[in-house]
């Protein structure tokens, strides 16, 4: 069963190297578990989503510059997220600010092609329908 993401909940980038947060800020009003409620539009780089540690893709324009300028070694840079579309799928039968509730099973995409995924919602009570 999908559980409610809230703020704070912990992510994951295939190609950063450490675990980033949740920041959901607290327009919605809503509360689960004590915490703000995430829905599908939390998706805002440096708002929503922060930084990933170092970023390994080569797609990333500034991996792949410190990467030539080491004569072809892999060199990660800041892994800074470039997200551009809502999570996906969301709950689309759970409203929260007349948008789906974000569930930890919500997928989004970075542009230089990195899954983020949701490791873990922030709480573990609160399971949507």
């Amino acid at each position: 069963m999908p559980i409610q993401v809230v703020n704070l909940a912990t992510l994951t980038c295939v190609f950063g190297m450490a675990p980033s947060m949740l920041v959901v800020t607290p327009e919605k009003r809503v509360l689960s578990g004590m915490q703000p409620a995430a829905n599908i539009m939390d998706f805002i780089p440096m708002k929503n989503i922060m930084p990933f540690g170092m970023c390994t893709t080569p797609s990333n324009p500034m991996v792949a510059a410190a990467t030539t300028a080491a004569m072809g070694v892999l060199t990660p840079q800041p892994c800074i997220p470039v997200v551009v579309s809502p999570w996906k799928v969301g709950a689309p039968t759970v409203l929260i600010g007349g948008m789906p509730a974000l569930d930890n099973i919500s997928t989004n995409l970075c542009t230089w092609g990195g899954l983020i995924t949701i490791t873990n919602p922030g709480q573990a009570t609160e399971m949507i329908p």
